[in-house]
């Protein structure tokens, strides 16, 4: 007897994914179109510095497993075991299926790994774990009490004003740096597979892969306010530049732009040529790495 169509539930899909960056963890995210913020479950298993074993789920049996064990398990409730046994399933924009967890559920788990470390519960193997546990919740407080206080002191509705100087000064040095090899040979050669252009070298490159670079890599950081004020500070009046844009850029700055090389990189191997690159940008959201500042800037600016 077959099945109803109607009665199979349909798989929501990813409106929005980003990379939440923590220490020197990239963990991959979503809100889904229900509104359900999700972290990927690769992802999550990744930034608690456990081995992925051979779940064809990214990982999942791992986390269940984990989590379901003498040493934890008096620290975790029966829901999250539940949860953790039972992965959000939906589908990327590549349409693809994909298993996560609402993004709560990464602070669970952290309590409760930093709670069985208080009393001694967890083993020597499992001390590493705590400390990615540690780096994770601190960063999770950091960003929290932010939002907190901007909401306490009323400032969430006036900080719009000072937010952009704030943001800029994160990423724009005091002066120009060193140049320091930043784009990787592999990325230009992407370029020229999705371009199907003969191999190119640094002397050789078409004009049309600076332009590429400056609206795929740095407009969309930040929503493209740090491409600007670089734009202020490097094009001289007679319009010749000074130097290379990651030149004027902190240390912070560089690590961003680093990841967001990474980023389009990773989107170029999964296309095979640069119309389908092009329609797989369009369904992936800009890099900030302030979204709680950013709602509210947006409207004062736009």
């Amino acid at each position: 007897m077959g099945v109803d169509p109607k009665d199979t539930p349909e798989i929501p899909k990813a409106r929005y994914g980003g990379i939440l960056a923590i220490s020197d963890v990239q963990i991959p995210c979503y809100v889904l179109d229900d509104g359900t913020r999700v972290i990927h479950q690769r992802g999550m298993v990744k930034s608690l510095g456990m081995a992925r074993g051979g779940s064809s789920r990214g990982g999942g049996d791992r986390l269940a497993y984990f989590v379901a064990q003498k040493t934890l398990s008096p620290f975790v409730s029966k829901e999250l075991i539940g949860v953790t046994k039972g992965p959000l399933v939906f589908r990327t924009d590549k349409s693809s299926t994909a298993y996560g967890y609402q993004a709560t559920v990464l602070a669970d788990i952290c309590d409760a790994i930093l709670a069985a470390r208080a009393q001694g519960a967890l083993s020597k193997q499992q001390q590493h774990i705590a400390d990615k546990a540690e780096i994770l919740v601190r960063a999770f407080a950091r960003v929290g009490i932010v939002a907190l206080v901007d909401e306490a002191t009323g400032f969430q509705t006036d900080r719009g004003h000072d937010a952009l100087r704030l943001l800029l000064e994160r990423y724009i040095a005091d002066g120009l740096q060193k140049w320091i090899h930043t784009f990787p040979d592999s990325f230009f050669a992407e370029l020229d597979r999705l371009y199907d252009n003969a191999p190119t070298s640094a002397r050789s490159r078409p004009q049309y892969y600076g332009k590429f670079i400056n609206k795929y890599v740095y407009d969309p950081i930040e929503h493209g306010y740090v491409k600007a004020q670089l734009n202020k500070m490097n094009i001289t009046d007679e319009g010749k530049r000074r130097a290379r844009f990651h030149q004027w850029l902190t240390t912070e700055g560089r690590t961003i732009l680093t990841r967001q090389i990474g980023k389009v990189e990773g989107m170029m191997e999964m296309c095979n040529d640069i119309d389908q690159f092009k329609e797989m940008v369009k369904r992936r959201k800009a890099v900030t790495v302030a979204p709680y500042l950013f709602d509210e800037m947006n409207r004062i600016i736009d």
